[in-house]
């Protein structure tokens, strides 16, 4: 049985202001925190054991995961004291799983993907492969590292952002790994997956293979972004398993209500947006394509548009908020 490691201990740097209070992998999307959405891929995939490697505000993820029971899946964590980037991460959080011999599945914190993770997993393990990336295909792969293979589906390089992409395919950030190529990775040492252990493992000629799957995915690093993706759960285009185990009073391709928020009949929700849990939503207000979070309060005759309020905040009576981050002290544009 394959294990896990998720990656989330970026500062989420591009997500500001959205992360100036909140870890961007708690961030709140489809009414619950994208974290909970890529366990739910992991558990889909028959993954019952993740380590969470974490840094940046690393204590807001256990009051809410804890031990992981909840979802009937174990969780550890691992604390870095210093950002060790993505190869040194996963290096330090592998030391918490102690079954030698599985298939290890390293997940990108910025990432929601609906590809079929099992046949990923079924496909490195045919192969005997050292690692399998999940690929996918974009139009423009200018603003990526592009990633080509053989005809027998290996990785032929590795390679970073150019003017003129030799493929349109691209890295996922979605790993399969042999366990001895992670042991290889020098404990505490700064190490780049994408600048460093990739390209040494197709220069070894080690077996690294692709697993081209164009469903749903999309890097979610910025707020329009974060917005999209939560819009996508709710109306269905992204895989939404992780509500089946969330406390859901209201689902549709319009909007999507968590348990104990208090929508006024009058009010409109659409566009995808989401209620959180103990949210209140006054008479005649208008939410559409939006993320309300937990404990918010958008008065009546309110209108919110692509915008995202955070938890506790309020919207006051008649205000028009569109394509912002609101707080209680202050409503910030969000960049285009």
């Amino acid at each position: 049985m394959a294990v896990g490691i998720l990656l989330v201990g970026g500062f989420g740097t591009r997500l500001m202001p959205l992360t100036k209070h909140t870890p961007k992998p708690m961030l709140t999307v489809a009414g619950l925190p994208v974290t909970e959405h890529q366990l739910a891929m992991a558990r889909k995939a028959g993954i019952t054991k993740v380590v969470l490697a974490t840094s940046y505000l690393s204590e807001l993820f256990t009051p809410y995961f804890g031990n992981g029971s909840r979802w009937g899946m174990e969780l550890l964590y691992a604390v870095e004291d210093q950002p060790l980037g993505t190869g040194g991460a996963i290096a330090n959080a592998a030391q918490l799983l102690s079954n030698n011999d599985a298939s290890v599945v390293v997940f990108n914190g910025d990432v929601l993907s609906s590809h079929d993770l099992s046949e990923q997993i079924r496909q490195h393990e045919s192969h005997g492969a050292d690692l399998t990336l999940h690929l996918t295909s974009v139009e423009d792969a200018r603003a990526y590292g592009c990633v080509p293979t053989d005809s027998d589906g290996r990785v032929t390089a590795f390679l970073e952002k150019m003017e003129n992409p030799v493929t349109n395919t691209i890295n996922a950030g979605c790993y399969v790994f042999n366990p001895k190529v992670i042991k290889a990775i020098p404990l505490k040492t700064v190490i780049s997956l994408e600048r460093e252990t990739f390209p040494t493992l197709i220069n070894n000629q080690s077996k690294v293979f692709g697993f081209l799957d164009n469903s749903y995915w999309l890097d979610i690093g910025t707020p329009n972004a974060l917005l999209k993706g939560s819009r996508d759960l709710v109306t269905g285009l992204a895989d939404s398993s992780a509500l089946q185990m969330a406390n859901v009073a209201h689902h549709d391709e319009q909007s999507l209500i968590m348990e104990t928020a208090t929508v006024d009949v009058s009010a409109i929700i659409d566009g995808g947006s989401c209620i959180g849990a103990g949210a209140v939503i006054g008479s005649g207000a208008h939410i559409s394509g939006s993320i309300i979070d937990a404990g918010a309060v958008v008065e009546k005759s309110a209108t919110v548009s692509d915008s995202f309020i955070e938890a506790n905040a309020t919207v006051r009576q008649n205000a028009h908020i569109s394509a912002s981050f609101v707080t209680n002290d202050e409503i910030l544009t969000i960049p285009a």
